[in-house]
């Protein structure tokens, strides 16, 4: 008897996600970005982010891409600023896709504690955004225990078959692939059928993802990986995300029907460094030379 066909790995397609104020001008932003590509806004609080997400959207949406701005619940002063800011994305620069989070933050700034407490506002809803992302964390949060959390998860997808909304789930950048499958294949025993994008961190120097790590609660996985992940980590080179990704694309190209859909990538060390990396690897297109 024949033995059968190794299962071919295929690259993961990815989103990316960047700060409002570091978007570049639209010229450059067309050679780092491919048409279509999801790109999530990042919300930090401040004074300025209703318009820095509006700017920045809009830069994104006329260069073909899809941005996806965060609303981070707990750093909402009030129902009004939801309304405003929900309202001027769809309206004036066509977002129709929001990332719904918590905000990182241990005290609300105004009536919002949670991401379901949002949704339940059906504000979203009201101005045809029916492509939602929430957040998940398979190396556990800083923030939420992983029980509470999980059922969060089972309450937002509730919620959005509901009221007919397009649900996905965003991790949280890790370093333990094994880990994250666990995880995955965790969320289909106990019931929630939501695709994952699963959270990666960009190629970077190792000063500036160990900083990252500690801050996002990660840094024991990425203690393991860098005592074991030989040729992916140097000190020289810094980070390749290779050591994660690889072993997610392997297990998922023997599967029917994957739960993984595509990665989220957080550029530490830059966008054209996320960029070219993606390209090499085939997640994304490569450029087109102009003749």
């Amino acid at each position: 008897m024949l033995a059968p066909e190794p299962a071919i790995r295929l690259p993961l397609p990815a989103s990316i996600e960047v700060l409002p104020r570091q978007i570049p001008a639209r010229e450059q932003l067309a050679t780092l970005l491919p048409a279509g590509t999801r790109v999530y806004l990042t919300d930090l609080g401040g004074s300025d982010t209703d318009a820095e997400m509006l700017v920045a959207a809009r830069r994104l949406t006329d260069i073909g891409c899809k941005a996806v701005p965060h609303l981070a619940a707990r750093r909402m002063a009030s129902r009004q600023a939801l309304e405003r800011r929900v309202g001027r994305l769809a309206e004036e620069a066509g977002v129709d896709d929001l990332l719904v989070v918590g905000g990182g933050v241990p005290t609300p700034v105004g009536p919002y504690g949670s991401a379901m407490e949002i949704l339940e506002t059906g504000t979203l809803h009201r101005y045809g955004i029916k492509d939602i992302a929430v957040a998940g964390h398979p190396e556990g949060s800083p923030d939420i225990p992983d029980a509470t959390a999980m059922d969060a998860l089972r309450q937002k997808q509730a919620l959005a078959q509901e009221a007919g909304l397009r649900l996905r789930i965003v991790t949280q950048f890790g370093f333990d692939p094994l880990r994250t499958l666990a995880w995955i294949d965790n969320l289909a025993r106990i019931g929630i059928d939501i695709p994952v994008h699963v959270g990666v961190a960009g190629p970077a120097k190792l000063t500036t993802l160990t900083r990252y790590a500690a801050l996002c609660g990660v840094g024991n996985s990425l203690s393991m990986l860098k005592r074991g992940a030989g040729s992916f980590w140097s000190l020289t080179t810094g980070y390749s995300p290779e050591a994660f990704v690889l072993p997610l694309e392997e297990q998922l190209a023997a599967l029917a029907r994957p739960a993984i859909s595509q990665m989220h990538i957080f550029p530490f060390g830059g966008l054209e460094t996320a960029s070219n990396w993606l390209r090499q690897r085939g997640s994304w297109p490569l450029r087109q030379h102009a003749q």
